[in-house]
């Protein structure tokens, strides 16, 4: 498998420039069709979660990966599970947005589909938490021990 530190800082990376275009597209959208000001859109917080369940988490990997070590087939479940949790989770609140900026209102679909996203992210969540908790107390491969 790939080197788990690149892996995760290349998904952080894509989930940077993701969450930075979600805003834009955000402020662009409703300031062109006046729908600043009239409600709440869920393309609101396209912006906020892809950077804070995206970005941040992928270099909070990176950190655990150096620090504790994350490497192993559970790591395939977790980023696997996880990340198609934040893509679906994400594309849902654009979805949901853009049908809220039209006018069109919600859809019983988008808002399921929305749900397994957010289940995707629980069970991710849970994996890597197991994969932290095996791991702590281990030295990451490649780390020698230091002698006071």
């Amino acid at each position: 498998m790939k080197d788990v530190a690149k892996l995760a800082f290349g998904a952080s990376s894509i989930y940077l420039a993701l969450g930075l275009l979600g805003g834009f597209f955000y402020r662009e959208l409703t300031r062109n069709t006046e729908f600043a000001g009239q409600g709440m859109s869920q393309l609101s917080l396209v912006h906020t979660h892809l950077l804070t369940l995206g970005f941040l988490v992928m270099l909070l990997v990176v950190v655990l990966e150096k620090s504790v070590g994350l490497s192993g087939s559970l790591f395939k479940w977790f980023f696997g599970t996880y990340n198609t949790g934040v893509v679906v989770t994400g594309a849902m609140f654009v979805v949901n947005g853009m049908r809220t900026v039209s006018g069109a209102g919600s859809s019983a679909a988008v808002s399921g589909i929305a749900g397994i996203g957010h289940i995707l992210l629980t069970i991710g969540l849970v994996i890597l938490m197991v994969i932290v908790g095996k791991n702590l107390g281990s030295k990451p491969a490649g780390q020698a021990e230091v002698e006071d």
